[in-house]
């Protein structure tokens, strides 16, 4: 029963190669992260097109400065995280889950 409810799984959905979507913890992303990365993104894209050593070096700068910022976003996030699971508020929270 089991390999016919295989098969016809396969045959209505197809099959997949069992690697799905790498997770993205955005959940802290701010608005300045946010462009931050979009500066960055939009630096390799110049680079990508016409591939000189300014360009490189704008993409490098960037990719610093962007790496920076998540960083440090990040690392405020987890711990206002940390905090509020401290509390009593937070007690209850994970007693629930």
């Amino acid at each position: 029963m089991a390999e016919v409810i295989r098969r016809t799984a396969k045959e209505n959905f197809g099959e997949s190669k069992g690697i799905g979507p790498r997770d993205k913890e955005s959940w802290w992303w701010n608005a300045s992260i946010q462009e931050k990365i979009k500066i960055k993104r939009e630096c390799f894209k110049e680079w990508s097109l016409c591939r000189n050593a300014d360009n490189w070096e704008k993409y490098k700068a960037a990719k610093k400065e962007t790496k920076v910022a998540v960083s440090e976003a990040r690392t405020r996030a987890y711990e206002s995280l940390y905090q509020s699971l401290g509390t009593k508020e937070g007690e209850k929270v994970t007693k629930v889950k």
